[in-house]
């Protein structure tokens, strides 16, 4: 268990610094200046003790002729502190821009790849606990570079400077610095990655589950007061809160251990190098001035050793941090573009499924086998079935959310495998059943089908879509800001703005899922007439839940368990006896009767 344990840490620490080292050599002069103004300032450092006791030698002396050199030795000190300082203070300015820059260039190519990832992703994965991934990784960047550059490169420069300061004048002093100073920093190493590390690595994933509990309740609040469970949901977090509390202590109780330890340690490497010096005193081969070299390098590199302690439990908790966001950098994005994939050029918005096979994921059995299906250019067809029989996939592999297993889907001839994602979807608008919008003004989601429409444009949009007039009659128009997913909507206006934003696309295809859903039978009629002027000439597909919004279309395709079984206008397929759409149509019909009795 022990063994695993150390192997998945020995993973994390491969895996975040290798990422680490692939960001730094975007800067590589930037990281060598860095590097060396910090071994600069710490090799200065290693020359202070070697003056100071240069100073106690010519103290001890006394007399005229040690005067010159007491002030020379004072002189030297002043000199090294200040030169220390001023390179240092260079350091810290210039990994102030290397460590931003990093930041912002992981964030947004986390940003990058989680808008990538698949649909599928997506829904399996809380928006709010990819957030704090994101986030919490900036931030561990920022405390690596800290911990590599400014705190662990200067304490390893101390300490071989040291070692090889006082090895060159009593060996046996080098021996004892370095193997003590080895044996700590092993120590040290193994307590913070074997014992520290996994009780953090399970706080991180419980800070992690908690924020994305928050998000997922506050984002849902309305479902939340709907049924009053504002209790129930605040039970919930507290037994998520309690797992981080007690993991998150269990983590910080380990460390203040492992600190206690360190110090121990460092007791025992004081008493041996100081020993060692009034040993050396005692046969006379050290002199005061001696003394003070060895307890002033000892003191300076002791900070060092006791900060090396601090800094791998940061090391640790840094890798813990990033690690997250470093497996959004490493996790496949699922649908790439091809290399050589070109931009869409879609003109007519003729579609054709070829001999197409596509299961989901690991399912066993696929959806679609051997499928095949052209939609002519100009053509209105909706799709008509029970849940699950492959409406809502045939769209998405037009969009090409999903890849095919096997055979082609093509638009006017090409393959769209050979097409960029993005130009391919900008040319394909959808009304979405359940509309999202974006918590920003009502112009600026109308127009993001074409960011630059003009407001006269956009006004138009609004109109066809029987959205103007109740935009207007808001206090700020169309500069009204619309709440997250627009919560400051009614569904009914949210699906007029969506139905607007697909107007403004004026794409040659056009994907309807059941757009008219959410309106009022006023609307709902405005609606239709505007759909059916925004169809001519474009290809369009409509997924019908409801079987009255497609009786005017070209062709209907009836799927079930991923084949189409029928097809034909309503009223071919309304006269098949026992026919699917017939059968649905028929219950339907005898729902909406029995609602009008009741009312």
């Amino acid at each position: 268990m022990a063994s695993s344990k150390l192997a998945k840490e020995g993973d994390a620490y491969r895996k975040v610094l290798g990422f680490t080292l692939r960001q730094w050599r975007h800067q590589p002069w930037t990281l060598g200046a860095m590097l060396g103004a910090f071994m600069l300032a710490t090799v200065l450092d290693v020359l202070t003790p070697l003056y100071a006791g240069r100073l106690v030698d010519a103290v001890a002396r006394g007399g005229d002729a040690a005067l010159g050199a007491a002030i020379e030795a004072f002189a030297v000190l002043i000199a090294l502190g200040l030169g220390a300082v001023i390179v240092r203070q260079i350091g810290f300015m210039t990994i102030i821009q290397f460590t931003l820059r990093m930041m912002a260039d992981t964030a947004q190519n986390a940003f990058r790849r989680v808008q990538r990832f698949s649909t599928d992703w997506h829904a399996n994965t809380f928006a709010g606990s990819t957030v704090r991934k994101v986030t919490r990784g900036m931030w561990g960047i920022d405390q690596l570079n800290d911990v590599l550059i400014i705190f662990m490169f200067p304490s390893l420069v101390m300490l071989v400077g040291t070692t090889i300061m006082l090895g060159l004048i009593w060996p046996m002093m080098g021996v004892i610095i370095a193997v003590g100073s080895v044996i700590y920093i092993v120590l040290t190493v193994w307590l913070s990655v074997s014992f520290v590390s996994p009780a953090a690595s399970l706080a991180n994933m419980w800070d992690t589950r908690m924020g994305g509990a928050l998000a997922d309740a506050i984002s849902c609040n309305a479902v939340v007061k709907g049924f009053g469970a504002e209790d129930r949901e605040e039970e919930r977090l507290s037994h998520v809160v309690g797992k981080w509390r007690s993991r998150t202590a269990r983590t910080w109780n380990r460390g203040t251990l492992n600190g206690g330890i360190q110090g121990a340690m460092l007791i025992v490497l004081r008493t041996a190098i100081v020993g060692f010096a009034i040993l050396l005193w005692q046969q006379g081969v050290a002199a005061a001035g001696d003394i003070a070299l060895v307890l002033t390098s000892f003191f300076v590199l002791q900070g060092y050793l006791r900060d090396i302690g601090q800094h791998v439990r940061n090391l640790q908790r840094a890798v813990n941090d990033m690690e997250e966001l470093v497996d959004v950098h490493l996790a496949p994005v699922g649908i790439e573009d091809r290399p050589d994939a070109k931009p869409a050029m879609i003109e007519e918005g003729h579609i054709a499924f070829e001999n197409v096979t596509f299961q989901y994921g690991r399912h066993a059995n696929p959806l679609y086998s051997d499928f095949s299906v052209t939609i002519p250019a100009g053509q209105r067809v909706g799709l008509v079935g029970h849940s699950g029989s492959g409406k809502t996939t045939f769209v998405k592999l037009i969009q090409r959310l999903h890849d095919v297993t096997g055979g082609r889907i093509t638009i006017d001839g090409t393959d769209i495998r050979d097409m960029t994602q993005a130009s391919l979807r900008s040319q394909i608008a959808i009304v979405q059943q359940e509309p999202i919008l974006f918590h920003r003004s009502l112009a600026e989601n109308i127009a993001y089908a074409r960011p630059g429409a003009t407001r006269r444009e956009i006004m138009e949009a609004a109109r066809l879509a029987s959205a103007h007039d109740f935009i207007e009659a808001l206090p700020k128009g169309y500069e009204t800001l619309v709440g997250e997913r627009g919560v400051k909507l009614s569904g009914g206006e949210r699906q007029r703005v969506a139905i607007a934003r697909a107007f403004l696309a004026d794409s040659p295809i056009l994907i309807l899922d059941e757009a008219t859903s959410s309106l009022d039978s006023e609307s709902e009629l405005l609606i239709q007439k505007a759909m059916e002027r925004l169809m001519v000439g474009r290809t369009t597909i409509v997924i019908a839940h409801r079987l009255s919004t497609v009786r005017s279309l070209d062709r209907l395709l009836v799927f079930d368990k991923g084949r189409v079984t029928e097809e034909g206008t309503h009223e071919q397929l309304v006269g098949r006896d026992g026919g699917i759409y017939r059968r649905l149509f028929e219950r339907q019909a005898l729902e909406l009767t029995r609602g009008m009795k009741v009312a």
